[in-house]
């Protein structure tokens, strides 16, 4: 097949590309050359702004479009609008963040999105992140009718990761000591591997599916303590893990999700189906899952590879975390 990929340099981006060409697939990158310009010197690639000029995609013609960086519906739209006539086929990334209501368990592709008061906003905030990417499926669908696939992700997760999301937990406990660790041991959590997503979603466009699918893992159930022992494990670290209550991390206005990464209180019931997405559809279609533990070992090994200086885009500072536990632990002597 003919792939131009929308993006194709960054975390799930590059991921794509490396499944599509060890499928045997021709590709090609439509960016703006800023970001990794010297990867995958083998494909072509055409420099553009999906805001700007898409001229110079005229002249082309491709059997599918990966869309990997769409967050604006009016930009998607010039996007998939360029490229009705030639291409049959767009995959869009979307996110689980697209339902209006996670609160509910078991969330599954036919529960409502979130929508905005004033759908002409683009600005991208947490509030607006999730409408927006609902209006980015619309708009892709409205531009190539019946022949849009729209992956909704959750947590994407492994080596190459920009945001360090997941990546704190196998850094931090591969230093070893004494490890804060969220709320309750046996809270579940869901994640995917980049490269899992990256292999299902060739395998999708290659059978031309489309549709809506939830895209998480893992397979069976995975609770924080079971994460937490595999970072330890996969990094021979001497990691110990104190377990601090949702209600101390509370009051102390520890904030989820990025100061503690994979972490919702549950004790919050707007966030009771975070972690508890269905995505039966997609597995029925051949989404399959790497053991986590290859992920957490692929995860050390790039964290390993970068500067020793480097500061993670994600999670507590030491300094907070030794305050955190000497706190909790004057509290737990009185």
């Amino acid at each position: 097949m003919n792939i131009l990929i929308l993006g194709g340099t960054i975390f799930l981006g590059r991921a794509l590309v490396e499944a599509a060409l060890q499928n045997d697939h021709q590709i090609t990158l439509f960016n703006r050359g800023r970001t990794n310009p010297d990867l995958f010197p083998e494909v072509e690639k055409i420099i553009g702004d999906r805001g700007g000029d898409l001229s110079t995609l005229q002249d082309h013609r491709w059997d599918s479009v990966i869309d990997t960086c769409g967050y604006i519906p009016r930009l998607v739209r010039r996007s998939a609008e360029a490229l009705a006539d030639r291409a049959g086929h767009y995959t869009f990334i979307s996110s689980l963040s697209v339902y209006a209501d996670p609160s509910q368990v078991g969330i599954d592709e036919s529960a409502p999105v979130g929508t905005l008061d004033d759908p002409t906003v683009e600005e991208v905030t947490g509030d607006t992140y999730g409408p927006l990417k609902a209006l980015c499926e619309q708009a892709a669908e409205s531009a190539m009718p019946g022949r849009v696939l729209v992956s909704r992700p959750g947590l994407i997760v492994g080596p190459y990761d920009p945001t360090d999301r997941f990546t704190y937990w196998p850094h931090r406990v591969a230093q070893g000591g004494e490890v804060l660790a969220p709320g309750r041991p046996g809270r579940a959590v869901q994640f995917i591997d980049v490269r899992d997503l990256a292999e299902w979603t060739v395998r999708m466009l290659e059978a031309g599916k489309t549709g809506v699918y939830n895209a998480d893992g893992p397979a069976a159930p995975l609770t924080m303590s079971d994460l937490l022992a595999s970072c330890k494990a996969e990094s021979g670290s001497d990691a110990a893990f104190t377990w601090v209550s949702e209600a101390f991390l509370l009051e102390q206005q520890v904030g989820m999700w990025m100061e503690m990464p994979l972490w919702v209180p549950e004790t919050q019931p707007e966030h009771a189906g975070f972690f508890a997405f269905d995505c039966r559809k997609a597995i029925a279609e051949g989404l399959a899952f790497r053991p986590f533990a290859e992920t957490v070992r692929a995860t050390l090994d790039w964290d390993a590879s970068q500067p020793p200086d480097r500061v993670l885009r994600a999670g507590i500072t030491r300094e907070r975390e030794e305050t955190l536990l000497q706190e909790w632990k004057n509290r737990q002597i009185k």
